[in-house]
């Protein structure tokens, strides 16, 4: 039996596999809660500038960033911190009110939801490697015990300089989690069930906006929202330790005794008391040239150094970042349209569970390229076509902006399935870690283009739709490959590259492999 087919008898439902499951996907039940946190955490109350004047001449005074000098005259200058006034209640309390980010300060706000996903981009860059250079496992648990601690001064933080530290180490840990955590699970499930787990993990991350709309309408105060969404990865993390090594990872390492103990622990989790089948020699890799490739220090410079390995990379860039940047563009707006950030928070998760799941079970069907490209491009044309709504038709504009979301979560749920089938194992973490730092270099932009809607509202969704509907084209024309199994060395990926085109196949994904 080859590495490649130890698990191919594998079920879904042993206990093992379920309870790997279970216990690397409870920590993304909470992923989308600090993404978009910042929803709640920085909302805007009403306020106006502390004044010596009655109440009838504020209520006549249109300028909430200035104040009347004097009741003799209309000369007004801007108001300064400490003198403003905010009602509160609907939010007990904000990062808005607690350092007065209104007015000419108000760019701080979508400063501090930039360094977040500045943060989550750091994440990607470091902990890609690392997990291929020190396995999955630890830096998941690093990850965790970070998440969790970092979210936790974030709550407490006295200034707003140590908001922002603590919000960026904080949105290391989790993209850091993200990535191996899904790295970890896909190696330890069978070809033909990844794709039901991922629709499973994929519904756990959309869930995560439902549980973020319910907290956050129960706990008003910043503080508390914080610190409830944070305290939690304590938890994960005591349950994270039970979780083995991979497998594949070990023999690669080295480490092929390692490896034989934790596919022995598996199999008397599943209940064989003989332990697995498996032996030293079984895990021996199948092509000569795999013995270099152990001895060879991966590094991110190798994802451009050979021809396939390039374009995949360079491919699943501009999906991953066209994704996340129309994504959160778009998720970050909610209070544009006048409604509750309660409400449209809970009808944006509600549409995209089913979105989610549909996306990823097309995308075992019909092929993940397809599923990709065709989300960005159908995305695009909604909201193509939102522009010329008319401003009093609300309903209509939310109903094209709620799919067109839903639309941008399905291409990342399905380009988190398609990535680590494309890299090898040697390569498999630094490969997500880069494209994941793509995705998450859009999340930082999409805030800082938020600042444009103050000039040209309009702006914005042309940029979105352009951006989307660009990549989803380009991303349809990446060639077409053939049924494999997850590969294990940059030569074995080449070789695929070099086959495909030479045939030029018909068939769309890697691993089609219907549920």
């Amino acid at each position: 039996m080859a590495l490649k087919d130890i698990l191919g008898k594998g079920s879904l439902f042993s206990p093992f596999q379920s309870l790997l499951v279970s216990i690397l996907s409870a920590p993304l039940l909470l992923v989308a809660t600090h993404n978009l946190m910042q929803i709640f955490t920085a909302a805007v109350p009403p306020h106006h500038c502390q004044s010596n004047l009655t109440w009838d001449q504020l209520r006549s005074q249109k300028d909430s960033c200035n104040r009347y000098i004097s009741l003799l005259s209309n000369a007004t200058e801007p108001c300064k911190p400490g003198d403003w006034k905010y009602d509160l209640s609907t939010y007990t309390s904000t990062i808005i009110n607690k350092w007065d980010l209104v007015c000419e300060r108000e760019w701080m706000k979508e400063l501090a939801q930039s360094i977040y996903m500045a943060g989550v981009l750091s994440g990607a860059m470091v902990y890609g490697s690392l997990a291929d250079r020190f396995g999955r496992r630890i830096v998941i648990l690093c990850c965790l015990l970070q998440t969790a601690l970092m979210g936790t001064g974030a709550a407490f933080a006295p200034s707003f300089s140590l908001y922002c530290f603590f919000r960026f180490m904080a949105g290391m840990g989790i993209c850091g989690f993200i990535i191996n955590d899904l790295g970890l699970t896909m190696e330890w499930t069978p070809i033909r069930y990844r794709a039901t787990v991922s629709v499973f993990q994929s519904t756990c991350l959309t869930f995560g906006q439902l549980i973020l709309g319910g907290v956050a309408y129960v706990i008003n105060d910043w503080h508390w929202l914080q610190l409830a969404l944070s305290v939690p990865y304590f938890f994960f993390f005591i349950l994270a330790c039970w979780v083995p090594e991979s497998f594949r990872w070990l023999v690669l390492a080295k480490h092929s005794r390692q490896a034989l103990c934790n596919l022995n622990r598996v199999a008397r989790i599943n209940g064989d008391k003989d332990g697995s089948p498996v032996t030293l020699e079984m895990l021996k890799l199948e092509t000569p040239n795999d013995s270099s490739a152990l001895t060879s220090r991966m590094t991110p410079i190798d994802l451009f150094r050979t021809p396939a390995m390039r374009k995949i990379t360079i491919f699943l860039s501009m999906t991953w970042f066209s994704s996340s940047f129309c994504f959160f563009a778009l998720a970050m707006d909610v209070q544009k349209f006048g409604l509750s950030i309660y409400l449209v928070q809970v009808i944006f998760g509600s549409v995209e569970l089913p979105f989610r799941v549909l996306s990823t079970v097309l995308a075992a069907y019909i092929g993940r390229r397809f599923a990709v490209s065709g989300c960005l491009i159908l995305a695009g044309v909604l909201i193509l076509c939102s522009l010329a709504v008319p401003e009093d038709l609300i309903i209509m504009q939310i109903s094209l902006i709620v799919l067109a979301k839903g639309l941008f979560g399905s291409s990342i749920v399905c380009s988190y399935l398609y990535t680590p089938e494309l890299y090898p194992t040697v390569l498999r973490q630094t490969g997500m870690g880069f494209t994941n730092m793509m995705m998450r270099l859009g999340a930082v932009v999409a805030p800082l283009v938020l600042m444009t809607k103050t000039y040209a509202p309009f702006f914005l969704l042309v940029i979105l739709e352009q951006c989307s509907i660009v990549c989803g084209l380009q991303f349809y024309c990446y060639q077409k490959l053939s049924n494999c199994p997850l590969l294990d060395t940059v030569d074995e990926v080449e070789t695929r590259g070099k086959n495909a085109t030479r045939k030029n196949l018909d068939t769309e994904s890697v691993y089609g492999t219907k549920l």
